[in-house]
């Protein structure tokens, strides 16, 4: 039976539960012809899927003609078959180890799934009653430490001394610079 038809039996058995209309007895029969005519329609429906297998293996496999065939035929179409019957093997063993595949992929998500439902379990918050004063000063001080901590966080720019030249009296400073020496000092300050 399909289970379309198990839906609509079960659903029209609930219906007649849920009115109050009907007696025991009636219920009773009615769910009685209700099991014959699944039965019935099982029946059909197992027929009816014999015939389609039959229909689809003659379609695939035409009947074998044995008669008037010598020894040597005979083995080449076992051979032949024998071949074919390797070729479906192989495709049906292949079909079973992704199954097989899929099925433990399937198991360890379902169970991942399990995992996650047990530890999301979030306990419950108590509440708490707080007045506007208590509310507001809180908001507030939660303001006001998000500033100092922005403040606090910001770097910090150091700013370079100039620097500043000793004034002195620049007839001392001549004389010192005079000659080879003095531009050897004065490029040395230049480039540091």
């Amino acid at each position: 039976m399909s289970d379309a038809q198990n839906d609509i039996i079960r659903k029209t058995f609930n219906v007649i539960q849920k009115k109050t209309k009907y007696t025991a007895t009636r219920r009773l029969l009615l769910k009685s012809k209700l099991l014959k005519k699944a039965t019935s329609m099982l029946v059909a429906e197992k027929e009816q899927n014999k015939r389609e297998r039959d229909d689809a293996l003659n379609e695939r496999v035409p009947p074998l003609k044995l008669s008037g065939l010598s020894a040597q035929e005979l083995q080449e179409l076992c051979k032949d078959l024998h071949h074919k019957l390797d070729v479906v093997d192989e495709a049906r063993y292949d079909l079973e180890v992704k199954v097989a595949k899929n099925d433990k992929e399937i198991q360890s998500l379902t169970q991942k799934i399990w995992e996650m439902k047990g530890s999301m379990k979030r306990t419950q918050l108590k509440r708490v009653k707080k007045s506007a004063d208590a509310m507001f000063g809180s908001l507030n001080e939660s303001k006001m430490s998000s500033k100092a901590d922005f403040k606090a966080n910001l770097k910090t720019v150091k700013k370079e001394e100039e620097k500043k030249e000793e004034v002195t009296d620049w007839r001392k400073n001549v004389e010192a610079m005079s000659g080879m020496e003095g531009r050897k000092k004065l490029f040395n300050a230049g480039q540091s």
